[in-house]
């Protein structure tokens, strides 16, 4: 595929190293943290400045300091660009410090740093990139992925809307590494569910017209028109959905990752009984409600997305483990971060497999009626049940993470 021919190119690049330039971690070091996510595109609404300022809360709730030292914190826009992506991180590692990468929304993007780091140092800490390759066949002892992948989003929607009468599906799918990871786990978990895809069609990331490609979905007469896409370009294929009288027609359309930014801009009358799965909702008890109105005063009035609350647990556990390991040593960060449980706002007693899996429970959800709405406008989802952690996930023992056979 051009994405992993890409990624192949860049990280060969961004990897050459000079003879003689690496050095010692000198000591008294500050640790650095960079975000590295869709700045100006179709997830800018879901990463973006909002992964920034969780990146920083929790920098700010840790207190500023570790091992002695100031956290420091940058950022760049990777433009969904596995190239622009691995240049950067190569930068950040080689010449201004990075210790820790996080957030890589685009999976081809987060694949190809996921490459670029294991080679070099630091830690990836994806919040959100989902493809199960990254935990899968391409883990490494640096790299964890923390709020969902595709494997666990697929169990929850697929499984729920096949047993509650989509037997037959037809996909929308956006032509880039997650479209075709998602596809994949979303077929296997409709199918074992008693259910299957009667056929698909891919479209280009960012795209402004679905028109011919719901058309071709509606012509399938399946029970269920699944749009395998994300941000922007899922907002814009629901609306248009809509538009062509979808749900009108007899079909239930679906989506495979939605955020809370994506139904405050699709709206309730338009989106109501959307079904989702994802890793966490900013109104679920008064903890996570006090946090989204901190995060709020500091983000445009805005609730947190579940990457976004996920880049500030992912940068509180890694200090955690900084802390812990009383060093810059990233396999013993690593193995701290894997040691610790991971008990923040995020998540209670969530763990860090050796595949790079962060365990936690997930959830199923709703979006509301209009006539369910409550006087918080970003208090969009019921919660239909949750997903225990231990079901969620790929079971551990049928990962196909190598560093489980060592």
């Amino acid at each position: 595929m051009l994405w992993q021919r890409i990624i192949s190119v860049a990280v060969l690049a961004a990897s050459i190293v000079i003879p003689g330039a690496v050095k010692a971690d000198p000591a008294g070091k500050p640790v650095k943290i960079g975000v590295l996510n869709d700045q100006s595109g179709p997830y800018a609404d879901i990463t973006g400045q909002g992964s920034v300022v969780a990146a920083q809360m929790a920098i700010d709730d840790f207190g500023g300091k570790v091992l002695g030292q100031p956290i420091q914190l940058v950022f760049a826009d990777h433009q969904n660009k596995p190239d622009v992506g691995v240049a950067i991180a190569g930068r950040w590692l080689d010449n201004e410090g990075v210790d820790a990468i996080v957030d890589l929304p685009n999976s081809g993007v987060m694949l190809a740093v996921q490459e670029l780091v294991k080679n070099k140092s630091g830690i990836v800490l994806a919040a959100g990139g989902a493809a199960a390759k990254f935990n899968q066949s391409s883990c490494t002892p640096y790299s964890f992925q923390w709020v969902y992948d595709t494997y666990a989003l697929a169990n929850g929607t697929a499984t729920a809307l096949t047993k509650s009468g989509g037997k037959t599906w037809y996909f929308v799918q956006v032509d880039n590494a997650f479209g075709t990871a998602m596809a994949a786990d979303m077929k296997s978990f409709i199918e074992s569910a008693g259910g299957s895809v009667v056929g698909s069609v891919k479209h280009p990331l960012n795209t402004s017209d679905f028109s011919s490609f719901i058309l071709q979905g509606q012509a399938s007469k399946s029970d269920v028109l699944l749009m395998i896409n994300a941000g922007a370009d899922t907002i814009n294929s629901l609306k248009q959905g809509a538009d062509f009288n979808v749900v009108g027609g007899g079909q239930k359309l679906a989506t495979s990752l939605f955020y809370l930014m994506d139904a405050k801009s699709l709206g309730l009358a338009a989106g109501q009984g959307l079904t989702i799965t994802d890793g966490y909702y900013w109104a679920l008890n008064d903890a996570t409600r006090a946090f989204g109105d901190r995060f709020a005063k500091l983000h445009q009035g805005r609730k947190p997305t579940s990457v976004q609350i996920g880049v500030y647990s992912a940068v509180t556990h890694y200090l955690k483990a900084v802390a812990a390991a009383g060093s810059h040593d990233r396999a013993a960060i690593a193995d701290k971060m894997r040691e610790l449980p991971v008990n923040d706002v995020f998540v209670k007693d969530g763990k860090a497999r050796k595949d790079g899996v962060m365990q936690h429970d997930i959830y199923l959800l709703q979006l509301k009626k209009p006539s369910e709405a409550t006087g918080d406008p970003w208090d969009m989802f019921n919660v239909l049940r949750t997903i225990p952690a231990e079901t969620a996930f790929r079971p551990i023992e049928k990962s196909e993470c190598p560093l489980l056979k060592q």
